[in-house]
């Protein structure tokens, strides 16, 4: 999942960075003003935006209504310092899904996020089965046959990324998009890095593939290749 974090405190923001990252399928960018939360929430696509309320040039409140105004409809967790309930109803009323009051726990804060991210538009289901392929999107366990299979944080996000929208064919910009931050060092083979050694992972070790490549679109998860 790739999540945007809009606050103007460098502590708070990297301190959510380093922890969302430490959790297995989370890409995560920073911005400090709500002019660049804007600008970047508008021209990329997010699964989150945790956003702070009382944020320079433009107010948290404010750059809700206009996505909002805008059909984006990005799930937005409002942090925020202000945690009266009239604030929440403000905060509610411009358009977040959410509301957390700091100070917080991060344990809730990924809690809410992953609650977000569940909801019917981007419904994610706790358990992925694909074949004798089993994804835990809880625990993070992912099996074969009954074997269980350890994946590197990129691994898990490139392979449950694939798994969600199984079958339909994921590109490569798709993945980039959506697993790897904006500012991250990507070069042409990073995904082929991935998939090739998810293949030696999920496919190798068994009789039949599940991660196959349709050329000249992408790739895609099923039990058996059609068309």
């Amino acid at each position: 999942m790739r999540i945007l974090v809009v606050e103007d405190d460098v502590v708070i923001a990297q301190a959510i960075k380093k922890g969302l990252e430490q959790e297995k399928g989370f890409a995560v960018d920073i911005v400090h003003d709500g002019e660049k939360g804007y600008d970047l929430a508008s021209s990329e696509s997010f699964d989150c935006i945790i956003l702070d309320r009382m944020i320079p040039k433009i107010d948290g409140l404010s750059l809700c209504h206009m996505l909002r105004n805008e059909q984006n409809t990005v799930p937005i967790l409002m942090l925020t310092a202000k945690g009266q309930t009239y604030e929440k109803v403000e905060g509610l009323n411009a358009g977040a899904d959410d509301y957390l009051p700091k100070p917080f726990s991060f344990d809730e804060l990924v809690a809410r996020v992953r609650a977000l991210t569940r909801r019917p538009k981007t419904m994610i289901p706790d358990r992925i089965v694909i074949a004798d392929f089993v994804m835990d999107t809880v625990s993070y366990a992912v099996s074969r046959a009954g074997q269980s299979i350890p994946l590197t944080q990129k691994e898990y996000a490139v392979l449950k990324y694939l798994a969600i929208h199984s079958p339909s064919i994921v590109t490569k910009d798709q993945l980039i998009e959506h697993v790897w931050s904006f500012d991250a060092d990507i070069l042409p083979n990073t995904v082929e890095a991935v998939i090739k050694n998810l293949r030696k992972k999920i496919d190798d070790p068994f009789p039949e593939p599940i991660i196959h490549t349709v050329r000249g679109f992408g790739y895609k998860i099923c039990s058996k290749m059609r068309g």
